[in-house]
């Protein structure tokens, strides 16, 4: 039974998890940032969209629909 609780500890009391942990919060401070620039008010939003607006316009006059 004591050899059962050292396995166990020893395969999920380990320190992988911390790597988990902090490439979650890498993910997740790097999804944050993306959706302050691309915000509905954000600059970035704006010229995005009117990039894809000019393409769009663009290759309209190009290939009518």
């Amino acid at each position: 039974m004591l050899t059962y609780l050292n396995h166990f500890k020893m395969r999920y009391l380990n320190e992988k998890g911390q790597g988990m942990v902090e490439y979650a919060v890498i993910l997740a401070v790097v999804v944050a940032i993306g959706l302050t620039l691309t915000g509905t008010e954000g600059v970035l939003s704006k010229g995005i969209k009117d990039m894809f607006t000019n393409i769009m316009t663009k290759a309209k006059t190009i290939v009518p629909l």
